[in-house]
């Protein structure tokens, strides 16, 4: 649910079990979004964003000829881009044709093998501009590595992954963008879709490839942990949820079963759910107080036709 939506070797240690497990064990059971990100999950949700029901990348990529054109007027030659959640790195094709000899391209992902090869394929097709991959949990603080460009810095960060934080935590996010960018311009995207059948075709995925991306989540404790999940005990599905306005996508047991995670049991019940990610919903005008309340201020907005998914430049607010 996220597009994208660590900084360590990708096999979970210690500190992320003890994560799994408070989410596990809680009332209300979940897993950490960020931990669907591991190869297969990326490459799972690079196939869902070719679906023709996933409605946020068809009209993302809509807009942004028209944003990257209209960009290169506002941001000086010579730019640092740095991305967030930088995926397969698609989209930042985009931008940097349209951007005037940008300096250098900097990819923050958590999926380590995968962002490798991501800049692997980009550095190809762009020898002259410097590519820099930073395998790292983007939620937290992240130092740069390189210095910005002549032409300042550029933040990326695209699809509706700002969605997978509940408000505060989105709030939190930008705060801790503004202290890794610096002096900066940051284009964000927001879904602000609430129509019921266009969220359950894009989340609920007829085609099984949104059901396989969840699931894998349990595949990778299993692999990496040493968990014993009966992945045909699981099904896939979402809730629509209001105020805020969300999709919550879970993992429901279809029958009573015990499973073994860090030498701790943990018993589901039939129809018992792990919430394994939300999607938040931003309308523009709420987003826009969201940056704001954080230190940015909004310098631009591009919509598709029908509102339902917005494109925003933000500025740092001490520029």
């Amino acid at each position: 649910m996220s597009e994208a939506d660590g900084g360590r070797d990708e096999v979970l240690d210690d500190e992320v079990l003890n994560d799994v497990l408070a989410g596990l064990t809680a009332d209300v059971k979940t897993l950490p979004g960020k931990y669907l990100w591991d190869e297969t999950g990326s490459d799972l949700f690079d196939r869902i964003c070719h679906s023709p029901d996933y409605y946020p990348t068809r009209q993302e990529m809509a807009l942004l000829p028209r944003v990257a054109a209209e960009l290169a007027g506002k941001v000086a030659p010579g730019v640092t881009v740095v991305e967030f959640g930088s995926g397969a790195s698609r989209k930042i094709r985009t931008l940097l044709d349209a951007l005037t000899r940008p300096a250098a391209y900097v990819a923050i992902d958590i999926s380590g093998e995968y962002l490798e090869g991501a800049i692997r394929r980009l550095a190809a097709d762009y020898p002259d501009i410097a590519m820099v991959p930073v395998c790292a949990d983007y939620a937290k603080p992240v130092p740069l590595p390189v210095a910005a460009g002549p032409g300042g810095i550029l933040g990326f960060y695209p699809g509706t992954s700002i969605g997978n934080f509940a408000p505060p935590e989105a709030g939190l996010f930008l705060e801790r963008a503004r202290t890794t960018l610096g002096p900066s311009l940051f284009l964000v995207g927001a879904d602000a879709t609430v129509e019921p059948e266009h969220l359950q075709r894009a989340y609920a995925g007829a085609d099984g490839l949104m059901a396989a991306f969840h699931r894998n989540i349990l595949v990778r404790l299993n692999r990496e942990l040493g968990a014993d999940f009966d992945l045909d005990n699981f099904r896939h599905g979402i809730t629509l949820c209001p105020d805020p306005q969300r999709v919550e996508a879970h993992l429901e047991a279809l029958r009573p079963a015990t499973y073994h995670l860090g030498g701790q049991a943990i018993a589901f019940a039939a129809g018992e759910r792990i919430r394994t990610d939300t999607s938040h919903k931003y309308t523009s005008a709420a987003f826009q107080a969201l940056a704001r309340r954080s230190g940015w201020q909004p310098r631009g907005l591009w919509q598709a036709e029908d509102g339902s998914f917005n494109l925003h430049l933000l500025e740092h607010a001490g520029m």
